[in-house]
């Protein structure tokens, strides 16, 4: 059986935006979704490549997102901005405000974006990404559904709660972190259960609290936290910030909301701004000089930066294609051809 021939960016970016629009999205949010789902793919990130395309047409067809929510920026003109979704995908809200975002941040050296209503599916290093490319440091988080039992508890309470940072470098890429507080995120047990493979142990319990390697046995139990009760922490402060703080739904208000986890999560998002110059003008320093000496050393020991394998298969796929299953080209012909009635 001959191998599939590589899928250029581009194509596979019209061929996934169409798909969007067909099914109800304007334009600018297809646009917005498409751009992260196919950088997933390119920078080989398949959890959150087209793996993710059923999973907001099943939200779009079940009307728990709006596909043609218009985000409504509200600026007072203060360090925190908002942007309201209006139960739309959350990357097309982020990008509406982005650029207010990156001016606010320069202009008072911190700021702070608050994205409300928004239905989440994606990885957060495009937001971190994209505000270090304008020269600034940035963290963003935001809740899940109720997934993750806390470390010494049996029952799923936290979300995946995943948490992302970007730092401005002088070269191509900045320097990118982006992880689950789970020990993985909930689509790579998924994946896992579509191959019919094991999970590494560790991962997850089952609904009698006992560990499991089963991925069914896990999807239907609870994900354990990275760093047993350290991870735990973490997700409790992802719940407190982007959720309490924010008076959005918080990971077990939105496994009510949803009915389950067979629909992706709506909550809310936060993403902070900060101006490294702002910070340190007073001290007669170059901060990303001194941030370049501390990652060159870390490199220069041989160890590898975060995001440096996605950043290399970005190269390779920019340059060579991104090379898809037959399964999953045979499942965007027939999305394309059937939209939602093809779930």
């Amino acid at each position: 059986m001959s191998t599939p021939a590589p899928i250029s960016v581009e194509t596979l970016h019209t061929r996934v935006q169409s798909i969007f629009q067909s099914c109800g999205l304007t334009p600018q949010n297809a646009r917005a979704v498409t751009d992260v789902i196919v950088a997933g793919e390119r920078d080989h990130c398949k959890s959150h490549g087209i793996y993710r395309i059923e999973g907001c047409l099943r939200v779009i067809k079940a009307g728990m997102v709006k596909p043609d929510a218009i985000p409504e920026l509200h600026d007072s003109g203060k360090a925190v901005i908002e942007v309201d979704a209006h139960a739309g995908f959350s990357n097309p809200a982020f990008f509406a405000a982005k650029d207010t975002l990156v001016a606010r941040a320069k202009e008072t050296g911190i700021a702070a974006l608050v994205i409300r209503d928004c239905l989440h599916f994606s990885a957060l290093w495009h937001d971190v990404e994209a505000l270090a490319e304008e020269g600034l440091a940035a963290l963003s988080m935001c809740p899940s559904y109720a997934s993750v039992a806390p470390t010494g508890g049996t029952e799923p309470l936290l979300g995946t709660n995943p948490f992302a940072f970007g730092w401005p470098r002088p070269g191509p890429h900045p320097y990118v972190f982006d992880f689950a507080t789970s020990v993985a995120a909930r689509g790579e047990i998924e994946l896992h259960r579509r191959a019919g493979t094991p999970i590494p142990e560790g991962w997850a319990i089952d609904r009698d609290g006992k560990p499991t390697t089963d991925p069914d046995a896990a999807l239907a139990g609870a994900m354990l936290p990275f760093g047993g009760h350290k991870g735990s922490a973490i997700s409790t402060m992802v719940e407190l910030l982007a959720g309490a703080l924010l008076g959005e739904f918080m990971s077990k208000e939105a496994l009510e909301f949803s009915g389950g986890t067979h629909l992706l999560p709506r909550h809310g998002a936060l993403i902070l701004a900060l101006d490294p110059a702002t910070f340190s003008a007073r001290s007669g320093r170059d901060p990303l000089a001194e941030g370049e000496r501390l990652l060159t050393a870390i490199a220069g020991q041989g160890a590898r930066l975060p995001s440096q394998r996605r950043f290399k298969a970005r190269v390779s796929s920019l340059r060579d294609g991104i090379f898809l299953s037959e399964a999953e080209l045979a499942q965007l012909d027939r999305f394309e051809a059937e939209g939602l009635a093809a779930l």
